[in-house]
This record gives structure tokens, C-alpha cells and sequence, in this order.
């Protein structure tokens, strides 16, 4: 038998722990023939392609455990404010895009930082200066709050007399009158007015974002919220028509999401929801509980309150949007009908909440596999690293965030107890005790481009930032960093025959533009991809 194609003469990294150096692969019928060196290119016949991969790292597909891919692909069309930190761009780019689109209704889109704002909270002014007569909604980078005008304000009913939500915040003024910043829950109050983005935007959205995502080497990955409710967009309908019609290249594991203002009766909706968000190369047998918000805003939940600006002792810890003894019927349950359990726990209270709902279901199910696993982990208790393993969870890391710079220097770090702020991100500790990683980016957060990720879990600082590394001894090796982004993250997405490159497994592929390994690590970020495969397919060459 030939091959259909074959790749040689490069640096391969198989992941599969078993098998010594190899310099080619041959793929056959989509999937990998055989993984060696000269002797694979036996298997070449006058119709097969031949790579030189002239000394490049081939590897598995990159595959994001975290991702809002139809989000970030609609936001791509909308009033981009990512790339930047200064409030003058800012205020330039809103102007610009409000010009250039002057018969819509309301302007929207998002990416701003908290660190280009005094105290984290942006003012509304601002925005009527540039955009006086038209509402403007533009969510921030983390996406767990908005920055809106007077205008807004005014057709949302918002004044000093407007109660806070319970699960969110409304950013004031000493008088009480709004500021123009809105947190979490209190996001909706405006949210519910902007006009509705079509199917059509969200499938073009969704489309735009693969391309973007098999650019940057990623074959598969987890949404982490279709069929969302509580004020977040539902961008199922999208996924649908893309996996229906083929359209879907990628793979993908749709993580239903979990009401956290219903209980254990939306389960027979959620059963539903898997059987019709599961077809083709979509497959929906996850769902997501978001347990916390994040620790900028001081949602995060934590077992230790905030501190306010002066260091002193807060009477906040944060908020546990689902409460911890409903939690774990919820998830035991969940547990029991095969779905998997992917928790947003970002403080450390939110961790241990989610942890002991995985032992709930343990204890009541046995170990079945279903592969829970708890995303973000930016404050982790050294008391509950150890769980992880013994639980059979697996840690998802956004290791991109795992870095100094002002809104961790600035807006993080002087809020937390030392304690807490020198338990940030424990990806060496973690990986030390023997438990599973994945990774995952959470964009349009943050960058989805796994390198700069990677760069980040090896360096513990963003790429040329100039930072000293943040908790250095919490380092992932180049090897560990990039096994998690592709047979971890393959792992926990239940894509078995993805991950590594072995013969029979699915040839999902990617070639960078250099071997890292024959690089310093602090160069891992000056890498880019040369080609992506799926499944023996060329779906992106630069």
C-alpha cells in the first residue's frame, strides 16, 4: 500500500511516550500509515505527495480545550478593540468604526483591558465624546464586563435608584450614578437591548473563526458555551449548519451550557440538546458550569476576601454562582448520564467547589469516564492540587495568562492575600503532582495562537513583554507545554484517535516554521505554522 502523503526529513513529535526519534510519517486515507525514518519513504508510489519538511517540527494538531470560536469570529466584524492597551486608540478606533457604519443602531464589539482605566472601571463620558447620539456596548477583553455611554445607560433605565444584580455589579460614582462599566450579571441589563446577530452572522462568524484557528495549527477544539443562557449569545444554531452541511473542518465538542438560574430540571433539556448538537464532526456531550467570575473584578471566588486599595480586609471572597451542595447533585447526575463536567473555576474556592462535586459523583457513580475538567485555575489551594489526580480531573490550563503585566501587577495582585497571589497559576505544581493537563486559550479573551500560549507555559512571560518571569518555578518544559495543547487537550475533548502521531490515528497534523526544540525557549514565540492537517488534508499553508 502507498502512501497518499508523506512528510520527511524534519524533527517529528509524536507524544507517544513508547517511541523513540522519528524524521517521517506517511498518511494514507486520512489517517497515519507509519511514523519512522528512511524506511517510511518505501512507502512513496508515483501518486504520492511528498513533504520535505527540511529539518521543521512536525506535530499533532493543536487542539484548544477552552475556545468561544463562533464569538470570537463574529467579534472580528464588530468594533475590534484587541492589540492594545491605550485609551486614545481606543477612543479612535470606536469613532472610526461608528463613521464608517453610520446606519447602525447600536455600536458594539469589545477587547478593551481593565488597565487602561483608573482603578479598572471605564467612564461613560469618554465614550459620549466620540459617540454622542448613538448607544455603544463594548464588552472587555476577559468578557466578563462592558463598557457602555450616557445613551445606553439612558435606554436601559440605569440610574443611582438601579439595585445591583445578584450576580453582577454596576460600576458608580460616588453619588450612585452609573460610572459606564458593567460586571457580570449586571452586563445584561444592557445587553438585552442590543439587536440581535443573525444566524447568518454567526455562521459567517464561525467560519471566519476556523480559518483563523487552522491558521494558528488548531484541529479541534471545545466550545465551552453552546446553547447559553444567562445573557450570553447562543451560538449552537451556527455549529449546526456548519457540522449539517460539512462545512465543519474542524472537530469539535460543544460544552452545553448549564443555567445557573434553574436547577437539576433543565437535565432531560440538556440530554435533548446532546442528541440534536451531535452530528457530523460536532458532538455535544459536555456541559459547562460556570462556578465564579474572575479575580479583576472580585467575582472570583476565593477562600480569602479582597483586599481594598488601601490592603486592607474586604468583606468580598468573591461570588459561587451555583451553590456548592446543589452543585453536586447537579454534576453527580449530570455524571450519570455520560456527560462530561467542565467547570469555569478560577478562585481557588471555586476550584475546591468544583473538585468536591467531582468527588460527589465519584463517590455515587464510580469512576466512569467521563473526564471532568476544571478550566482557568488562576488560584489554585496547595491542598487541593493533589485531588485533581486522585479524582481522575484534568487541569485546563490558559496558560497565556500565567504572566506579569498591569492587569495581573496592577488590578490582581495587590487585591489578593499574599497567600492567594502566590498561588496563581500552579501549572509546575500541578504537573508535578501527576495530574492530566490540557490547554486551552478562552479566546476572544486572549490570543488563540497555542505558540504564544506554550511560549507562556515555558517562560512564564508573554513574549518580548520585557517582564521578569511570574512564579518561575511553576515552568512547564517545552515538551510537557506542547503534549497538553495536543494529546492533553485530545484527552479531555474524547478525540482518542487524535493527539499523537502513531499509525492509525487520524493524520490531524500541523509543520511549524522551525524546530523549537533546536531553539532557546525564549524563542518559542517567534514560531509560526508552515501548514495544518486535518485529517490528511491541507486546510491552511502560510
Amino acid at each position: 500500500m502507498f502512501a497518499d502523503l508523506v512528510l520527511t526529513n524534519g524533527s517529528v513529535f509524536t507524544t507517544d511516550p513508547l517511541r523513540g526519534p522519528a524524521t517521517t510519517v506517511a498518511v494514507a486515507g486520512g489517517r497515519i500509515l507509519a511514523v519512522g525514518a528512511d524506511d517510511v519513504r518505501e512507502l512513496t508510489g508515483p501518486g504520492t505527495e511528498t513533504i520535505d519538511l527540511a529539518g521543521r517540527l512536525l506535530l499533532p494538531g493543536f487542539q484548544d480545550a477552552h475556545v468561544h470560536a463562533v464569538m470570537g469570529g463574529t467579534e472580528l466584524n464588530q468594533c475590534d478593540l484587541t492589540g492594545t492597551t491605550d485609551l486614545d486608540e481606543y477612543l479612535r478606533r470606536v469613532h472610526d468604526y461608528a463613521a464608517a457604519h453610520p446606519d447602525l443602531e447600536w455600536i458594539s464589539g469589545g477587547g478593551w483591558a481593565m488597565e487602561a482605566f483608573p482603578g479598572g472601571v471605564p467612564g461613560r463620558e469618554l465614550l459620549d465624546r466620540v459617540v454622542p447620539g448613538r448607544p455603544v456596548y463594548l464588552i472587555n477583553r476577559d468578557h466578563h464586563g462592558a463598557w457602555v455611554n450616557t445613551r445606553a445607560l439612558e435606554l436601559a433605565g440605569l440610574d443611582a435608584a438601579t439595585p445591583d444584580p445578584a450576580d453582577g455589579r454596576i460600576d458608580r460614582r460616588p453619588d450612585g450614578t452609573p460610572a459606564g462599566g458593567l460586571q457580570e450579571g449586571a452586563m445584561q441589563l444592557v445587553a438585552r437591548l442590543l439587536p440581535e446577530v443573525t444566524r447568518a452572522e454567526r455562521v459567517a462568524g464561525l467560519l471566519r473563526a476556523q480559518r483563523l484557528l487552522h491558521s494558528l495549527g488548531i484541529t479541534a477544539w471545545q466550545d465551552a458555551m453552546l446553547c447559553a443562557t444567562n445573557g450570553y449569545p447562543d451560538v449552537s444554531d451556527a455549529y449546526l449548519e456548519a457540522a449539517t452541511t460539512g462545512r465543519l473542518t474542524a472537530s469539535v465538542v460543544g460544552a452545553l451550557w448549564w443555567d445557573r438560574d434553574r436547577g437539576a430540571e433543565q437535565i432531560p433539556e440538556l440530554l435533548a440538546k446532546r442528541e440534536k448538537y451531535t452530528v457530523g464532526r460536532l458532538r455535544s456531550d459536555s456541559v459547562k458550569l460556570m462556578l465564579d467570575g474572575v479575580a479583576e473584578n472580585f467575582t472570583a471566588a476565593m477562600t480569602r476576601p479582597y483586599r481594598d486599595s488601601c490592603g486592607c480586609a474586604t468583606a468580598n471572597a468573591g461570588l459561587s454562582f451555583i451553590d456548592p451542595a446543589a452543585l453536586c447533585a447537579y454534576v453527580t447526575e449530570l455524571d450519570s448520564h455520560g456527560f462530561q463536567a467542565h467547570f469555569h473555576a478560577l478562585g481557588d474556592r471555586a476550584v475546591r467547589e468544583a473538585l468536591d462535586a467531582v468527588a460527589a459523583a465519584r463517590a455515587a457513580n464510580g469512576f466512569r469516564d467521563t473526564r471532568p475538567h476544571l478550566a482557568h485555575l488562576q488560584v489554585v489551594h496547595p491542598a487541593d492540587v493533589p485531588r485533581f489526580r486522585a479524582l481522575g480531573a484534568s487541569a485546563n490550563l490558559q496558560a497565556f495568562w500565567a504572566s506579569h503585566e498591569p492587569q495581573m501587577d496592577e488590578l490582581t495582585i495587590p487585591f489578593l492575600e499574599p497567600e492567594l497571589a502566590a498561588q496563581q497559576y500552579p501549572f509546575g505544581d500541578l504537573w508535578r503532582a501527576g495530574v492530566h493537563l490540557a490547554a486551552g486559550s478562552d479566546w476572544p479573551v486572549t490570543t488563540p495562537d497555542p505558540l504564544q500560549g506554550i511560549h507562556v507555559a515555558v517562560n512564564r512571560a508573554h513574549h518580548g513583554s520585557g517582564y521578569p518571569p511570574f512564579l518561575p518555578a511553576q515552568r512547564l518544559d517545552l515538551a510537557t507545554a506542547l503534549t497538553a495543547y495536543t494529546a492533553g487537550s485530545a484527552f479531555v475533548n474524547r478525540l482518542d484517535d487524535t493527539g499523537s502521531i502513531r499509525a492509525g490515528f487520524r493524520a490531524d497534523l500541523v509543520v511549524l516554521d522551525r524546530d523549537l526544540f533546536a531553539a532557546p525557549v525564549g524563542e518559542i514565540g517567534d514560531a509560526a505554522v508552515a501548514m495544518t492537517f486535518v485529517d490528511g488534508r491541507r486546510v491552511y499553508e502560510a
